[in-house]
Order: structure tokens, then C-alpha cells, then sequence
């Protein structure tokens, strides 16, 4: 085990938004052979950054706004698991699908580092 723990961080009020949502979808399937989810939603905190940011894309179809953060919390998010869909976390009036995570149990009483698509694309 890493010795650097980083919970005095993520839990310090300075840095710590306690407004996020977790919107975690199980998903099975039915007996008609079509898929039923189930959202639960579950609060949770962390520290939010900009990952890189609003972004504008132009292609020749026109152009889209793409817009990401980054979040480093103690709960554990998913990028999508067997029946389990991506987790989708509310901020700021905003929802976002969470596209990578990166696993942290090693440093101290553990962490995640959660890579965050904003829904939907603006353009």
C-alpha cells in the first residue's frame, strides 16, 4: 500500500462540493427478452475540477460544445460494469456520464479519479 493518503483533501471543506448525485442504473432483462433499468440515485461527495474544459468542435455537419470534468471522491463511481450502465453524476445543474475511472484503493483509505462527459452535447 502507496503512504500517501489523501483524504484530508477530499474531505476538506475548501475543496469539497457535498452536491453531487450519483445515478446509478442496474440493468437486467425482462422475461420478453427487453431490457429494464433501474436508476438509484445516491449523493455523494468529492472534488470537482475542469478536465480539459468546454471544447468547441467544428466538423461539416456543424458544430457541437463537448465539456468534461474531473472528480476524485472516497465513493466508488462506475464507467460500466456487467449490469450496470455508466454512472451519470449531477453537478451544478448539469449531468454527466462518467467515461473513465481511474482506482486509488492503494493510497491510504482509498480513492477514485472519475473522468465526466457533460449530457447532453450542446450544438
Amino acid at each position: 500500500m502507496a503512504l500517501l493518503d489523501v483524504t484530508e483533501v477530499l474531505l476538506d471543506p475548501d475543496f469539497m462540493d457535498s452536491t453531487l448525485a450519483c445515478e446509478r442504473t442496474a440493468q437486467t432483462v425482462g422475461n420478453d427478452g427487453v431490457a429494464v433499468n433501474t436508476v438509484t440515485l445516491m449523493p455523494f461527495s468529492g472534488v470537482v475540477t475542469s478536465n480539459q474544459g468546454d471544447i468547441l468542435e467544428r466538423i461539416a455537419a456543424g458544430e457541437r460544445i463537448n465539456g468534461n470534468i474531473t472528480i476524485h471522491t472516497m465513493f466508488v463511481l462506475q464507467d460500466g460494469s456487467a449490469g450496470f450502465t455508466a454512472d451519470v453524476v449531477q453537478w451544478r445543474g448539469n449531468r454527466y456520464t462518467v467515461s473513465n475511472v481511474n482506482d486509488y484503493e492503494h493510497f491510504g483509505q482509498g480513492f477514485v479519479s472519475a473522468s465526466c462527459d457533460i449530457i447532453p452535447l450542446a450544438g
